[in-house]
């Protein structure tokens, strides 16, 4: 495997991840001058990464997800999402999804109903993680995975023998499929601007919460502590 990625195994899971990426200052840019994932850069639009909405994964795990999802998105008032009124305007029954199967949730205005806009008095950005702060829960409940997954991204492989391998690694321009190839920006490569890497502190601190939420405290601990070695 070599030094590019720490390998710890859990049960039926061998986790495999980006050293170079942990120990980076990669900070999250939204709302200070991230350009987004439109054709041209829009850093005025505040959009980040939310221009296509989420999508949910696919079968019974997918299906769950869309579905807490929509109960965390029925606890939210006006005040605290821009799209609430639309949400709720068929009959009170709140729409947050783009289809019937619900995979994917609705893009209003350009970019994902859950998505505030800049002025909004509640708040710019995600309805859901605002909320989710103000509760002081982890968004990481509240939001779509893709969502807090973002800027990580796991690879899964079938091992046999009941375990499989989880690959965490950043995401990169090619893993946004076809749309990846128009994008202005894509915040985790360094080839192309690199502003993302300017953080006071490396990634295995600052996004704890989704390391934890992906495989759990006791890898995240191991974790940690390989990468003191």
């Amino acid at each position: 495997m070599g030094d590019d990625f720490i390998e710890i195994t859990s049960h039926e899971t061998v986790w495999r991840f980006e050293r170079e990426f942990l120990e980076s200052n990669w900070v999250c840019l939204y709302g200070n001058g991230c350009k987004g994932i439109l054709a041209e850069p829009a850093a005025d639009l505040d959009q980040g990464c939310c221009s296509l909405g989420a999508h949910f994964g696919d079968g019974p795990a997918g299906e769950q997800e869309a579905m807490t999802v929509a109960a965390y998105a029925s606890v939210l008032d006006p005040d605290q999402w821009q799209y609430h009124e639309v949400a709720h305007a068929d009959g009170g029954v709140i729409d947050v999804f783009e289809d019937a199967a619900r995979s994917h949730t609705r893009v209003m205005d350009g970019a994902c109903i859950f998505l505030n806009r800049p002025g909004f008095p509640g708040g710019a950005g995600c309805a859901l993680h605002l909320a989710a702060l103000a509760a002081d829960e982890s968004p990481t409940e509240w939001k779509p995975s893709v969502c807090w997954q973002l800027p990580l991204r796991i690879d899964w492989q079938d091992l046999g023998d009941r375990f499989e391998l989880a690959t965490v690694r950043r995401w990169t321009r090619t893993d946004w499929g076809d749309h990846g190839r128009t994008m202005a920006w894509c915040c985790t490569e360094r080839s192309e601007g690199g502003e993302a890497y300017s953080g006071t502190a490396p990634v295995i601190d600052s996004l704890r919460d989704s390391l934890i939420a992906l495989a759990g405290d006791d890898v995240y601990v191991e974790l940690r502590r390989r990468l003191a070695d």
